[in-house]
């Protein structure tokens, strides 16, 4: 008597699309046995407490924005032009401290510097400032003293 052939060949493997649903069955059957188990249903908040996945060039502009980069770099460039191209006499005594809305914030050390700066500098170091990082940037000068 002769064996039957036998089937030796390898079961195939499932496709991608196959894998993806299988997996999604086995959540859905989690998800009902963990329901029955509470005796409630929380698959509906759970879906609605999920994030959506976002693409990294979706999130970037707003952090950037949120960090205010383009502002910070344009207050380090002011630092450096001031050092470089103000007077070391005027520098010794007065330093920018903030740019916000096109004016830049100056603190003096004293009404002396204050009053000489004003009257006979100031004209000058915003002619520097504009040359340097532009027009749009540097609008006005302010000065403090503190």
């Amino acid at each position: 008597m002769e064996a039957p052939p036998t089937d030796t060949s390898p079961a195939p493997l499932p496709t991608p699309g196959e894998r993806q649903k299988a997996a999604r069955a086995i959540v859905e059957a989690r998800a009902q046995t963990l329901s029955a188990w509470r005796g409630i249903d929380l698959r509906p908040l759970e879906a609605a407490q999920r994030r959506a996945d976002k693409a990294l060039s979706e999130i970037l502009p707003n952090v950037l924005s949120r960090l205010r980069l383009d502002q910070r770099q344009s207050e380090s460039q002011i630092v450096e032009v001031w050092k470089r191209t103000i007077d070391p006499l005027i520098t010794a005594h007065a330093q920018p401290t903030s740019l916000a809305k096109g004016t830049v914030f100056i603190s003096v050390d004293s009404s002396v510097w204050l009053s000489e700066i004003v009257r006979y500098r100031q004209r000058e170091i915003l002619e520097r400032l504009q040359l340097a990082v532009g027009k749009t940037v540097v609008q006005r000068l302010s000065f403090r003293i503190g």
